[in-house]
């Protein structure tokens, strides 16, 4: 008898689209033994995450599956509903990649936790309000019990991604699936949860199968490593023969695959673009009947910033260290104080209909390439948003024409804009969405961790045409990152952030050789020592 948790066997997804079939997944088999972790590794498109929701069978209905799929000896593929749902949520649980989109947005987190909990026997009360506060500790959510009232759009991403493998761990599972579940913490809680995760599995004996686009966290976390390619797995073995000796040629070059190359060097003659001075913004506490204010989350705390034509800053910092606000409020789409200054104007008195011709100028980017692309409009309709908005005299030939151009320079197929983002990859959606900000040609993109989303050879390809129309159209770039790799690509200057306020500011190269500050040589401690340590072993 197998002594693997979970054996796959010659298991094959096919769709239905438009009259014709499409083989997402062709006749892969793997499995998982208690205790140790298996990282499925690919492309986006590759079939990782469908043959992850295969194994609970959420993938959509009319969906064809083949095969075998063996939990504790059983066949999923042949349960009925009531003893699949007994396994769901309690013998095998699963992380999705977007946890903004994976948590109800009109739930707490108290609510949604517990609701884990109650579906697998328990019961309402003090003990299970102390079960979710144990849970939320566990993975790392400061100040627990105040936090239970907390709805998903009152956390970072980070948080909102920790709050989700608080749910999948709530019922000590036998099999832990995990797709891409570190995709939105910043480098130091990325540490942690996968300690955390390893820490786990370690008491609880838990298998894990860990599906992930970052290859410098598989060596730290995986026993073995499936690599797919096209649906199909072309190797599989041990995680360190596998760093040290990859024998098919698509694993070596995921491996080769990671940004490269420096910036364009800044040109301190060139006009500034955007300038801002001791910027704030606080969010009011209110508490009691009366929700009066006692106090104010500083998300950003007095910073400032110089940023030239062709030039970008990255900014870095931990998850709800303010880098997102301080995007936003530079592009005026929330409120804050402080002189905020657009090619010598100031801009942060506007009113709304006075900064609306400015938004042509000013665009953005945001991280989620799937919850930012409406899935009811076709691409083409999605990149000529702007063009609309903006009121610009265009026929509907002409709008298509400037759409199409925006498309080709992205790397897109313009004969694809009349598709929907759902027939598209993460990183082809991303594409669209840097189209989308591109279309209007605007002097000011703010980057939003554009690639957290992506795997490591689809980043190199959007760092390398970010940095392409950068060059082309003379753009300045806010990048917000936790990649440090990235940021160290593009970034000409870095402002290091922490709790709202910089602690370190200054020329990329000069805080990437020497950080004077102790919390940045944490962040570039976590960041790299796995990428040093993956080096090592492949000169050995």
């Amino acid at each position: 008898m197998s002594p693997r948790l979970l054996e796959v066997r010659d298991l094959s997804v096919t769709f239905r689209h438009e009259g014709r079939d499409f083989r997402a997944v062709d006749g892969i088999s793997f499995g998982v033994e208690r205790g140790r972790t298996l990282a499925l590794v690919g492309e986006s498109g590759s079939g990782k995450s469908v043959s992850a929701l295969s194994i609970l069978r959420l993938l959509p209905h009319g969906v064809r599956l083949g095969g075998e799929i063996l939990f504790k000896h059983e066949d999923i593929l042949r349960m009925g509903p009531r003893k699949l749902r007994s396994i769901r949520g309690a013998g095998i649980t699963m992380v999705f990649q977007e946890p903004m989109t994976s948590l109800n947005p009109v739930h707490t987190i108290e609510r949604q936790i517990g609701e884990i909990l109650e579906l697998h026997g328990a019961r309402k009360g003090l003990k299970l309000r102390n079960r979710i506060i144990e849970l939320l500790r566990e993975v790392g959510i400061p100040d627990p019990a105040h936090r239970l009232g907390a709805y998903p759009h009152q956390l970072s991403g980070g948080q909102r991604q920790r709050v989700m493998i608080a749910m999948a761990l709530a019922n000590r599972p036998d099999l832990f699936i995990a797709d891409e579940p570190t995709t939105a913490l910043d480098v130091t809680v990325q540490a942690q949860i996968l300690t955390l995760l390893k820490d786990l599995q370690a008491r609880y004996g838990m298998a894990m199968l860990f599906i992930t686009h970052d290859l410098t966290i598989v060596r730290k976390l995986a026993d073995d490593v499936a690599v797919m390619q096209k649906g199909r797995i072309v190797e599989m073995n041990g995680v360190d023969d596998i760093f040290r000796a990859p024998k098919h040629p698509y694993t070596q070059a995921l491996l080769a695959a990671e940004p490269k190359g420096a910036p364009p060097e800044a040109d301190f003659a060139s006009p500034v673009i955007l300038e801002a001075q001791d910027v704030r913004v606080h969010f009011p506490i209110r508490r009691g009947f009366l929700r009066r204010t006692v106090g104010a989350v500083k998300a950003v705390d007095g910073v400032s910033l110089k940023l030239r034509q062709g030039e970008t800053i990255g900014v870095v910092g931990e998850s709800g260290s303010g880098k997102t606000s301080l995007g936003l409020a530079l592009l005026r789409l929330i409120r804050s104080d402080g002189p905020i200054l657009y090619l010598g104007r100031r801009i942060d008195g506007l009113s709304f209909r006075s900064m609306r011709p400015l938004r042509r100028d000013m665009q953005i980017v945001f991280q989620d390439p799937y919850g930012s692309l409406s899935p009811r409009l076709s691409i083409a309709d999605i990149v000529a948003e702007g063009l609309i908005a903006q009121k610009t005299p265009l026929s509907f030939e002409e709008r298509r024409e400037i759409v199409a151009r925006a498309l080709a320079d992205t790397g897109l197929d313009p004969a694809a804009m009349d598709r929907y983002p759902h027939e598209f990859s993460g990183g082809q959606r991303q594409r669209v969405a840097i189209a989308r900000a591109m279309v209007l040609e605007p002097k000011f993109v703010v980057l939003d961790e554009p690639t957290s989303a992506l795997d490591m050879s689809v980043q190199a390809q959007i760092v390398d045409l970010l940095r392409e129309l950068q060059s082309k159209r003379n753009l300045a770039y806010l990048f917000i990152s936790h990649d440090l790799r990235v940021v160290k690509a593009l970034a000409n200057e870095i402002i290091v952030m922490r709790h709202g306020k910089v602690v370190e500011q200054g020329a990329a190269t000069e805080i990437f050789a020497n950080p004077q500050n102790e919390y940045t040589r944490e962040l570039f401690a976590a960041a790299f020592a796995v990428e040093a340590k993956s080096v090592v072993a492949q000169e050995e």
